[in-house]
C-alpha cells in the first residue's frame, strides 16, 4: 500500500488516501470498496449490471478512508492492454461526502498515478455523458459518440499523454466513471 497526502476538508473527519492492489487490501476494505460501488452504481442508479467484473485484481485502487475505516470515496486504475492506455474508472463518492471536492481529488490523483506508471501514454475513461464538463476541466476530450451502457448514456474520453494534472476542482459528481 502507498499512502499519499489526503485531501484537507474543513469541518469533516480527516481522510487517509491509500493506493493499493486488491491483494493487499484487508477483507474489511474489500467489503467496503464493493459495498460503496454497489450502493452507487447498482442501487442508487437503479442499474443492474455486473459490478464485480473480474478486473479489480489487475487494478490499483485509491481509497479515501476515515480513521474508523469508513470509505468516503474510491477509484480504480486499470493498466493498459498491450499498447493501449491506462483507464480510470469506478470513481465513486459516498453520499455523505458529496460536494467536498473528492471527485476532483480522485481524478487528479488517478491521472498523476497513471502518468507516474505510464508517462508516455494517454489516460482513458468511460464517462457518464452528463459529466463531460467535469472531465473536460481535467483535460479529457471525447473520443466517441454517446452510447448506452447499462441504460445510462456514456461517452469515451481520453486525456493526452504528457500534460500534468490540474489542481483538483470542487464540483464533485456522485459518480464519474464505470470501468
Amino acid at each position: 500500500m502507498i499512502r499519499i497526502p489526503p485531501p484537507a476538508i474543513s469541518d469533516r473527519p480527516r481522510l487517509d488516501a491509500i493506493w493499493s492492489s486488491l491483494d493487499n487490501l484487508s477483507p474489511a476494505r474489500i467489503h467496503a470498496l464493493f459495498r460503496l460501488r454497489v450502493a452507487i452504481f447498482v442501487v442508487e442508479q437503479a442499474c443492474a449490471y455486473a459490478e464485480i467484473d473480474g478486473r479489480d485484481p489487475d487494478a490499483e485502487h485509491l481509497l479515501l478512508e476515515t480513521a474508523d475505516g469508513g470509505l468516503a470515496a474510491c477509484l480504480r486504475l486499470l493498466p493498459p492492454d498491450g499498447d493501449g492506455a491506462p483507464r480510470l474508472g469506478r470513481i465513486a463518492t459516498a453520499r455523505d461526502w458529496r460536494g467536498c471536492g473528492l471527485g476532483g481529488y480522485l481524478l487528479t490523483a488517478g491521472i498523476a498515478r497513471a502518468l507516474e506508471r505510464w508517462p508516455d501514454r494517454p489516460v482513458e475513461l468511460s464517462a457518464q455523458a452528463q459529466l463531460q464538463g467535469f472531465y473536460a476541466a481535467h483535460g479529457f476530450r471525447p473520443v466517441s459518440e454517446i452510447y448506452d451502457e447499462d441504460g445510462i448514456p456514456h461517452i469515451d474520453m481520453r486525456r493526452p499523454a504528457g500534460i500534468e494534472p490540474a489542481a483538483a476542482r470542487h464540483d464533485t459528481p456522485s459518480e464519474t466513471a464505470h470501468p
